[in-house]
């Protein structure tokens, strides 16, 4: 086994069988070591009084883009809710188990946060799903491919060119330029938020703000916007 497999757990070489997450367990060492022995009087706080992070984050559950680590954030600063495209369904409250409604809820109604971040990123499979699913080629999964298929609506309706403007783009141009669709998708999950009354009725107070972000995981910038009518910018 190499170092580059012992850190990373990315070798396939070695024949079948689940690679090794021990170094998942050192991490958590390291850690500890960090936040519990080094400097112990955050997570006290943190574990005694509770948390109250400023941020929601809603982001891909896509391993490369942890929004954590991208932007360093300390224990107890992220209230974070991942899922496949980082989608946020429009407010449709019912008997269905809703994850996404949940944490936002949460986050929103108990914790009080002051922004919510909509995350994206290139090169999401979520987007090529999606896409796929539109052009008539429906993968054969059982929960992806209707979960994905919310972000079609966005990525017709929000889709802007190169001076901010909305126009409506065929669907094999999207194909061939995703990332279109991506941002496109975040700005619908923007105005999905505004149909959740709690929501809508602090954006309007002054007391929440919403925030879409791309992330270029080619070059490593962040586009940015903080309206759902405005396309995103670089800022990085």
């Amino acid at each position: 086994m190499t170092d580059e497999t012992s850190h990373h757990g990315h070798d396939h070489s070695e024949g079948p069988g689940c690679r090794d997450i021990s170094h998942l367990v050192e991490g958590i060492r390291r850690f500890k070591a960090r936040f519990y022995e080094q400097s112990p009087s955050m997570m006290k706080l943190l574990a005694e009084r509770g948390q109250a992070p400023a941020t929601l984050m809603i982001s891909c559950s896509d391993s490369r883009v942890d929004p954590a680590i991208l932007s360093g954030a300390n224990p107890g600063e992220l209230f974070v809710v991942r899922n496949v495209a980082n989608l946020v369904p429009a407010y449709r409250p019912d008997d269905g188990l809703h994850g996404t409604g949940a944490a936002l809820e949460y986050a929103v109604r108990d914790l009080k946060v002051d922004h919510i971040v909509v995350l994206g990123h290139a090169h999401c499979g979520g987007i090529k799903a999606m896409l796929s699913t539109a052009g008539g080629e429906r993968p054969p999964r059982e929960f992806v491919t209707p979960w994905v298929e919310m972000a079609l609506n966005a990525s017709r309706l929000y889709v802007t060119d190169e001076t901010g403007g909305k126009r409506e783009m065929p669907l094999e141009h999207l194909k061939e330029v995703p990332f279109l669709a991506e941002r496109a998708s975040i700005l619908g999950s923007l105005n999905n938020l505004m149909t959740y009354p709690w929501v809508r009725e602090r954006v309007e107070a002054g007391t929440l703000q919403l925030h879409g972000w791309w992330f270029d995981l080619d070059s490593g910038d962040l586009w940015a916007t903080d309206t759902p009518t405005a396309p995103l910018m670089p800022v990085t």
